[in-house]
């Protein structure tokens, strides 16, 4: 029994258990890549009634996702956020290594890391897998969706959905518009957005586009502040957060979203915008010395 037959077997022709599918939400969604990202996505596709699918590259990382996704959506209920019970909004939940399993998805939405190559590949093999209508996007922070859509045979069908981290409580979804992305695909992403009770701010395929372009660049002159002793990580922090309403100052976001992929992203743009994203030393160096953030338990703050 396949994915599909496993999730329609519980489900057969009923509504999804526990919680209505949102008005303009796909069916049935697939994510690839169920990390920290990939699990977030998860979370928010099945507390709007939809059936998800995680795809990952062996049994033990597809066991991680599940674990994350359980935590996460058990986390909501606790919380209040989610009213359903945990396992009727399991039940339309699934994770797999294959990616034919995406062949009944409406949307796959690829979450693996920040490599245009590693992104490039995967994509076109998703691709290979779906119908011909359905929809597929990345959830790229910085790299450039005309690219990616090179190596696809339906790049109409393709555009940019930049999730925030963490998913679940971010109100926005960056919606990234390719040349060759297609009026009803922008019209459908806006619906997703909508029906996830998130808002889209739809930009063009610039590098970095709004979001990471502007927070990059703000969190590098931080950087470069405490590197050059102007100020401590707390005392800068706090700057932005009592003098400009940040809910989260530069530094301990970057914490957050973990120094390797804030230097990733000030490398893309640093080659494609020059020197003003220059990546600081302090930033290197802490990659260099495995101080990640949050997930390691150091970065700019102690998070032990």
């Amino acid at each position: 029994m396949n994915i599909e037959e496993a999730l329609n077997e519980a489900l057969g022709e009923k509504p999804a258990p526990g919680i209505p599918l949102a008005e303009g939400l796909p069916a049935t969604v697939g994510v690839l890549g169920g990390g920290r990202m990939g699990a977030g996505i998860a979370h928010a596709f099945l507390t709007r009634g939809a059936k998800v699918v995680v795809v990952e590259r062996d049994t033990e990382a597809a066991q991680g996702a599940r674990g994350r996704v359980e935590s996460s959506v058990e986390a909501s209920i606790e919380r209040g956020a989610v009213t359903a019970g945990l396992e009727a909004i399991l039940s339309r939940f699934a994770t797999s290594t294959d990616y034919a399993d995406f062949a009944f998805c409406d949307l796959v939405v690829e979450a693996v890391p920040e490599d245009p190559t590693l992104k490039a590949t995967a994509l076109a093999d998703v691709e290979r897998e779906l119908s011909p209508h359905a929809y597929l996007a990345t959830n790229t922070s910085s790299l450039s969706v005309g690219d990616l859509a090179e190596s696809l045979a339906r790049p109409e069908n393709f555009l940019g959905l930049h999730f925030f981290n963490p998913v679940p409580a971010s109100t926005l979804i960056e919606v990234v518009v390719a040349e060759r992305t297609s009026p009803e695909v922008l019209a459908a992403a806006r619906e997703w957005v909508h029906a996830l009770g998130k808002t889209a701010v739809v930009v063009a395929d610039a590098p970095g586009f709004a979001s990471s372009r502007l927070g990059v660049a703000i969190a590098l002159e931080a950087m470069r502040m405490l590197e050059e002793g102007v100020a401590t990580a707390e005392d800068i922090d706090n700057a932005m957060v009592l003098g400009y309403k940040h809910p989260v100052g530069p530094l301990r976001t970057t914490d957050i979203v973990g120094l390797d992929v804030r230097l990733g992203i000030a490398e893309y743009l640093h080659k494609t915008l020059g020197e003003r994203f220059a990546p600081p030393q302090i930033l290197r160096d802490k990659v260099a010395a495995g101080e990640l953030g949050r997930k390691t338990g150091k970065g700019f703050y102690d998070w032990s």
